[in-house]
């Protein structure tokens, strides 16, 4: 599985709000509810004329509604910070940043929807496809203070309209106790617009709207789905292309 993961991931970049999951329903097979709480920590690079290391760590709680071991429909709401590496690196002698280096804001709310479906094979090895979207209600927002040739500046950069659409298949083989192991390739676009609330010499964002999408639009996934007692289950996944991306959930049966 880790094999058939980093064949995938290739030239990808690792994005998307929360695991995927296993491609087949953890729900009654008559048909029910399952829901979950969950932990993301992602990397990815976005692009304009300049590349940017986005991270961040999520929080999220899930519904879903799945059937006939075949299908499911889920939508997430969260709240996610935002890191971006050396946003206010400084490439004029003139310019000197006394604060951070880094943009980063704290917890924002995002919200993501998806669906899924499987196709079993045998008892043993199912195939399956998902589409997930997300989108972030919030802007991000930071502070950036320094000297412009002697004189002193502050000035606040906007990271707006964060939002990701993913499309992928998995694989899957249920081992003994119905442990799902699951991995498979993806393709996805991000984008978000961002802006400084002032022209700085030497900093990479200005007074103009700019556009920031997602440098590569392909990666790998790979995860376990294992039952535990009393209808809880515990899913771990990993996907990684120039960035790993890591994610945890409890999920209950209903």
């Amino acid at each position: 599985m880790l094999t058939l993961l980093l064949i995938f991931a290739g030239s990808g970049a690792a994005s998307a709000s929360g695991p995927f999951g296993p491609p087949q329903t953890i729900s009654r097979e008559a048909g029910g509810l399952n829901t979950a709480i969950g932990y993301s920590y992602q990397e990815d690079k976005f692009e304009d004329n300049a590349q940017y290391v986005f991270r961040q760590n999520q929080v999220y709680s899930q519904v879903s509604y799945g059937g006939q071991n075949r299908w499911e429909i889920y939508g997430r709401i969260g709240v996610s910070d935002l890191t971006i590496s050396d946003a206010f690196a400084s490439n004029n002698s003139s310019t000197i940043i006394s604060s951070d280096r880094d943009f980063t804001e704290h917890w924002k709310f995002f919200g993501t929807l998806g669906a899924k479906g499987f196709l079993p094979v045998n008892k043993i090895f199912g195939v399956g496809a998902f589409l997930q979207g997300s989108y972030y209600f919030e802007h991000f927002k930071c502070e950036v203070a320094g000297t412009d040739a002697g004189a002193p500046f502050t000035a606040d950069l906007k990271v707006r309209d964060l939002w990701d659409v993913n499309f992928g298949i998995g694989f899957q083989v249920t081992a003994p106790y119905d442990i799902k192991l699951y991995a498979g390739p993806y393709i996805y676009y991000s984008e978000a617009k961002a802006n400084l609330s002032a022209d700085i010499a030497g900093l990479k964002f200005g007074t103009q709207k700019i556009s920031l999408e997602n440098k590569a639009i392909a990666g790998g996934f790979a995860g376990v789905d294992v039952p535990l007692a009393k209808g809880f289950h515990l899913n771990i996944e990993g996907r990684y292309s120039e960035r790993f991306s890591c994610g945890a959930a409890i999920g209950y049966r209903y």
